[in-house]
């Protein structure tokens, strides 16, 4: 029985043509530039083993906005070329550091091309997922960020970040939505009031 049921799986796998195969990095550019605002809830595994949960915003070129779930409310915004971490429990000044310190600025430039010579340093296919690893080839002691994409249509799911000190932090998205979100949202001033 159970070799019937695994004969049937296989000529039912053979008789379905493949469609999935690897991503060219001048389709994963493509996509990354046609996103304009889109949100998605995401699950953030970071690098203790902890899990924290939320709402990603990106409105590119260069706005993010993580809105954590409690307990935790914080609230990581890039705009203006920084990235501002803010703990809404303890309030105060948020810790800011230049997005071009952080290869998440890959992923929010104005135009993303991973064809540039040094940024691209893996790019794999695992039969379900393309991975790309990338870098900012003037900048690569500030760390990557490995993205996994699924194609047809191709959609961003994951991405990691590893920092210049080796920290890994693991972005799993719930599939992104295009969305209509105005620019003030994605201003310091404007959150912190």
């Amino acid at each position: 029985m159970i070799r019937t049921l695994i004969a049937a799986a296989a000529i039912a796998c053979a008789a379905v043509p493949s469609y999935a195969q690897q991503l060219s990095l001048n389709e994963i550019s493509k996509y990354l530039n046609t996103l304009q605002t889109v949100k998605s809830p995401f699950t953030q595994i970071n690098a203790d083993g902890t899990i924290s949960t939320g709402e990603i915003a990106i409105k590119r070129p260069g706005k993010a906005k993580f809105d954590y779930n409690p307990p935790e409310r914080g609230l990581v915004l890039v705009s203006a070329g920084s990235v501002y971490i803010i703990d809404r429990k303890l309030g105060g000044n948020p810790e800011t550091y230049p997005l071009n310190q952080t290869p998440l600025s890959i992923i929010l430039a104005n135009n993303v091309n991973l064809a540039t010579a040094g940024m691209v340093t893996g790019h794999s296919y695992d039969g379900t997922a393309t991975t790309v690893t990338a870098q900012d080839p003037q900048r690569p002691e500030y760390g990557s960020i490995q993205m996994k994409f699924t194609g047809n249509p191709v959609e961003l799911r994951q991405w990691i970040i590893t920092d210049g000190d080796g920290t890994k932090t693991t972005v799993v998205l719930g599939g992104l939505e295009k969305t209509s979100i105005p620019t003030s949202q994605f201003l310091i001033d404007t959150v912190l009031q």
